[in-house]
């Protein structure tokens, strides 16, 4: 199936296009980039040297395609989303554009009005965990936000059996979430060493976690705080979820192999020696597995959740390849197999 990536000068873009090369069911078709038309892939991904000699295309010259995923910045897809929709049966907006489902929601989160708010419910959450079953019958998805998805997974099987209704979260996450773009922020000496609170509150992401974690028309308590690290990729959250009633850590681990004992990506970490015992973002980095643990703190009625993912690849382009694969009816690991590496 012939792949069109837009937006593929990015981070995202070049995760989405390294995966895509590695598909035995995917051919990689065109790839878009304003700035660098003309240019071969790997002069701005490195690392795919002589794995393509395709060159980047303007949007202008784009042909019809198969599946098209959507790897702008966010705010930028829905300018043109018509034409974007008319150049693939199949496409994934891997931006934030469509996650929301409600517009005053999309406004009240991103400042301004959605261009198409009669779009927003007719792309599926592209979260497999959770909406495996509408992905299956859909062609338009979005992808989710990084610290998002990490969030939602690890904290899904407490709020759906209503054990937990306030949380209070930090996400800690590297450097290439900010993206390829230079600022004071990204600046070695600036950047190098930090532990640096950059969103204590009003994150973006939180929105997704509050219209997952709904469920019967209660929305749950959450506070979100997120914090870069000197890192270039990974994403580690920590949530203190209080108890609506007591409970054991044997139930804990029956809760959450009952609700992810068959999804491929997901795998619970609590070991009691080693320095691994907990999940760690480190051993993720390039794979699409989604490491979660937990530690019971019985004596405050609260209970700890840990997720690691890397956030380019389950947090991003990963989870696209993921959805596609649901879409299209391959199994669902289909090019994203590889384990992650140890040490690094």
């Amino acid at each position: 199936m012939k792949v069109t990536v837009i937006g593929g000068s990015g981070y995202v873009g070049g995760e989405i296009i390294r995966l895509v090369l590695s598909h035995p069911d995917l051919n990689l078709f065109q790839v878009t980039s304003e700035r660098f038309a003309g240019k071969l892939l790997y002069k701005v991904h490195p690392n795919l040297r002589k794995a393509t000699n395709l060159k980047f295309i303007s949007i202008e010259s784009l042909s019809p395609t198969d599946i098209l995923f959507l790897a702008l910045p966010h705010g930028e897809a829905q300018k043109n989303i018509k034409k974007y929709l008319s150049l693939a049966p199949i496409v994934i907006d891997l931006s934030s554009d469509f996650r929301l489902k409600d517009e005053k929601e999309y406004e009240k989160w991103y400042g301004h009005p959605h261009l198409h708010p009669e779009l927003l419910k007719k792309f599926v959450y592209g979260l497999p965990e959770i909406h495996r079953e509408e992905i299956k019958k859909s062609k338009w998805a979005t992808g989710t936000g990084c610290l998002a998805i990490a969030t939602i997974l690890g904290l899904y099987p407490l709020y759906k059996e209503k054990l937990v209704s306030t949380s209070v979260i930090e996400g800690k996450i590297g450097s290439s979430a900010g993206g390829n773009k230079f600022s004071l922020a990204t600046h070695h000496p600036e950047r190098s060493g930090v532990v640096r609170s950059f969103q204590p509150t009003g994150h973006r992401h939180t929105a997704e976690m509050i219209q997952e974690l709904s469920f019967n028309g209660e929305k749950p308590s959450i506070s979100f705080s997120a914090t870069s690290l000197d890192m270039v990729r990974g994403i580690l959250i920590t949530a203190h979820c209080f108890l609506n009633k007591e409970i054991n850590e044997k139930d804990i681990w029956s809760l959450y192999r009952d609700y992810y004992k068959n999804e491929p990506f997901i795998r619970i970490v609590k070991e009691k020696t080693g320095i691994y015992r907990y999940p760690e973002p480190k051993i993720l980095t390039g794979s699409n597995f989604c490491d979660i643990g937990f530690e019971l703190d019985q004596e405050n009625n609260r209970i700890v959740i840990m997720t690691a993912i890397d956030n380019m690849t389950k947090g991003a382009a990963g989870n696209g390849i993921q959805v596609l694969n649901i879409m299209c009816g391959f199994p669902e690991n289909r090019g994203l197999e590889f384990l992650g590496m140890h040490p690094i």
